[in-house]
């Protein structure tokens, strides 16, 4: 059973690093070489050359060739594109903190807290306390706190393959990550915004001897912002599946594979 359909739409994270997408490149297709005609087609030649030089070097900076400086408009729905300003200045404990008062902002910081909220801490109650109070508004966290010491009962626990204080069993680890593909802003003004989170939510145990596999499940959850004192800060989120693409011809790798894979491999730290 996901976490995910227990608590909606809580993602999984690991340790954080900066990722600033990068932007689009293409393939430069060039035409049917010609032989040389003189001095002045040389020229041309060289200068053409020049011109998709700096394009491509523009390109892979995320910038535009008519302005060499860093862009700094909104990218469009189906565009990631770095901006001028740093989206993340520091962190409140494992969570990164520190977003700008705009949509950019309030879509990194909707996916940071995707990926905070289904992490390992969520199932252990010191842990989750400190995360809970991190990203959601004061006015909703007691309430919320209450509601989520109910759920990770020791029932729950046990149904995930889980000892009762949230800790995994003896040579085996816990996998609990989510990994966001893509953000929009439905709703936003100065004081809050409505944003939707399309991530894919690895959870299981993995190890020798595991009777719950770790498996992905794919969700949109769609998370309601307001603008605090403390800067971006969640007061509800829900979530629903899909859209789920179809699974590939990738081989599933032994359970020891995907233990070493969680430990060798860190998560991130998401910026629109």
């Amino acid at each position: 059973m996901s976490p995910g359909d227990e608590h909606d739409g809580y993602g999984g994270s690991g340790q954080t690093r900066t990722r600033l997408p990068e932007g689009n490149t293409g393939d430069v297709h060039g035409g049917t070489r010609r032989p040389a005609r003189g001095s002045r087609s040389l020229l041309m030649g060289v200068g053409v050359v020049v011109l998709l030089v700096a394009a491509i070097a523009l390109a892979n900076r995320g910038g535009n060739p008519s302005d060499a400086s860093p862009s700094t408009t909104s990218p469009g729905k189906a565009a990631t594109a770095p901006t001028g300003t740093r989206p993340v200045t520091g962190t409140n404990g494992t969570v990164p903190t520190g977003y700008a008062h705009d949509e950019q902002g309030a879509q990194s910081a909707a996916a940071n807290y995707a990926v905070a909220l289904g992490s390992t801490d969520m199932y252990q109650r010191g842990p989750r306390e400190a995360l809970v109070r991190a990203v959601y508004a004061p006015e909703v966290v007691d309430d919320l706190l209450k509601r989520l010491d109910t759920l990770y009962s020791p029932a729950f626990m046990a149904n995930t393959g889980l000892e009762p204080n949230g800790t995994a069993p003896t040579d085996l680890t816990f996998v609990a990550r989510t990994v966001p593909i893509g953000t929009e802003v439905t709703d936003y003004s100065e004081d809050g915004a409505t944003v939707e989170v399309w991530y894919v939510n690895l959870t299981g145990l993995a190890g020798k001897g595991s009777t719950k596999p770790v498996t992905s499940a794919w969700f949109t959850s769609t998370q309601k912002l307001g603008w605090t004192a403390e800067g971006w800060r969640l007061t509800s989120n829900d979530e629903r599946e899909g859209p789920t693409p179809v699974n590939g011809d990738s081989r599933a790798s032994v359970a020891e594979e995907i233990a070493a894979a969680v430990e060798q491999y860190g998560g991130f730290t998401y910026a629109r």
